[in-house]
């Protein structure tokens, strides 16, 4: 909740302003459909999560599976805070790259604990990342 409330309070007051300045793709998806969007993911983020907390203390890979989890939502609610915050595409692109990376550890880490649900309950998430990536990078290819 925290990681999306953080996210969505750098973003939204950015959305008028800043961000409607800036050339966009055509293949931009138009504002309202960002917010459903990121609630079912963040969503199906927390189920994933639960899935592994419930596992018990001492489930060898169990932390590292919450480490990898942690980093990845740290890197989710960073993006929105450099992109947005900061008004940097370009360090949007970075932070997103490292998230990509951390999406892909976690749901690695989720298999190992043998949670298929888990991992299949991150490839929506991953889809609009890598997505969200290629937005990101066409924003600051048309805008640099």
């Amino acid at each position: 909740m925290a990681a999306s409330l953080i996210g969505s309070a750098v973003t939204v007051p950015q959305i008028p302003g800043w961000y409607a300045g800036l050339a966009k793709p055509a293949f931009n998806p138009p504002n309202w459909l960002f917010a459903p969007v990121w609630t079912a993911l963040f969503a199906l983020m927390a189920l994933a999560a639960f899935r592994v907390l419930r596992l018990p203390n001492g489930t060898p890979g169990r932390m590292q599976a919450l480490l990898a989890y942690h980093l990845q939502l740290a890197l989710n609610m960073l993006w929105s805070c450099v992109f947005f915050g900061l008004n940097s595409p370009v360090g949007g692109l970075v932070v997103i790259a490292l998230l990509l990376v951390a999406m892909v550890w976690t749901m690695r880490c989720f298999a190992a604990l043998g949670d298929r649900l888990s991992v299949a309950l991150f490839v929506p998430y991953l889809a609009w990342v890598s997505f969200a990536t290629l937005l990101n990078a066409s924003i600051w290819w048309l805008n640099r």
